[in-house]
């Protein structure tokens, strides 16, 4: 994996109420540069008793109550061999839940070898769940794209097309009529769990500006307020703005299901030409519209081929074909 992370950036993250993870150091702050290359966690019970075969030393070791439990054993035994090979390891750093502490000579072993050990107040499933949820969005497979990212009637849409095609225009009027930006001119996408793509602003300072050509860089939430504007949404729906081509045939009836293939995930596409005339923000939103009905198993293009071909078999149809035979 290229993504690389340090202990200290862990201790940084700005994270709140059910992602606190309540962190704080105990020693060995020369370890904090040490980087993290697996978003996962190991739990060392075995490798304190001495076998390390397989011993996953790359992740982040967390001690619980049983750890500790044993901890205290090895210390009432004045054993410390296996302590002392447990950090002869590169280990990227220990944490213990619940509020444990361990021995002033387990701590001093740590510091020696340039290991930080950390401490926090939630149980051991608690925080592994917070921590591995929080790792897996930092390391999921991510890259950026030209586009503004809206949700519109609780619909993650990806506006693209080609520059001048008029996708910030179209954003502001959606904005307008009550959807909320959540990034403009370059998106940062991420796959979570393989299956997942969750969109936000390549640039957290500047991600609810916009810039229209001729008026310049405005501020969304400052115009609109804090209800236009949100910081992350996942893709659901692509829609690409093109100029209209009269000599290309666009689907008319909603039979074609493209899909645009971004990480590995195949997301259902619209092409939409545009020209004079034509109300684009009204398009779009029922675009998002239908493609809530879709998501609850409802396709109106469907629906209408099997209304026409119910039609074609009635005796009415036949009767109007052979009249007009």
């Amino acid at each position: 994996m290229d993504k690389k992370l340090t202990i200290l950036d862990i201790l940084g993250f700005e994270l709140k109420e059910q992602n606190s993870l309540n962190l704080h150091c105990l020693c060995g702050r020369k370890g904090l540069v040490r980087e993290l290359t697996i978003p996962d966690l190991n739990r060392p019970g075995l490798a304190l008793s001495g076998f390390y075969e397989s011993f996953a030393a790359q992740r982040i070791q967390l001690f619980g109550r049983g750890e500790v439990a044993f901890l205290k054993k090895l210390a009432e035994e004045n054993n410390y061999g296996s302590v002392e090979k447990f950090f002869s390891y590169q280990i990227p750093c220990c944490i213990f839940t619940h509020n444990l502490l361990p021995n002033e000579r387990f701590l001093k072993i740590a510091d020696d070898a340039g290991c930080a050990v950390l401490q926090t107040d939630l149980s051991s499933s608690e925080f592994n769940k917070r921590l591995v949820r929080i790792l897996s969005d930092v390391f999921a497979p991510s890259k950026t794209m030209h586009g503004v990212l809206l949700e519109v009637y609780g619909v993650g849409i990806l506006i693209t097309g080609e520059s001048g095609v008029g996708k910030s225009e179209t954003a502001l009027e959606l904005i307008e009529r009550g959807q909320r930006l959540v990034a403009d001119d370059v998106v940062e996408i991420s796959c979570i769990n393989g299956s997942i793509l969750k969109g936000t602003a390549a640039n957290k300072i500047i991600g609810h500006h916009m810039e229209i050509r001729g008026l310049g860089i405005i501020n969304i939430t400052q115009l609109y307020g804090v209800g236009s504007v949100r910081d992350q949404k996942e893709i659901q729906l692509i829609i690409k703005l093109e100029e209209w081509n009269p000599d290309k045939v666009y689907d008319r009836l909603g039979n074609e299901e493209k899909t645009m293939n971004i990480l590995g995930v195949h997301v259902p596409m619209l092409e939409i030409p545009v020209k004079p005339g034509r109300n684009v923000p009204i398009i779009i939103e029922t675009a998002a519209m239908n493609e809530r009905l879709k998501s609850m198993g409802y396709y109106s293009a469907k629906e209408f081929n099997k209304n026409v071909l119910k039609w074609i078999e009635t005796n009415t149809a036949k009767t109007t074909y052979y009249k007009d035979e």
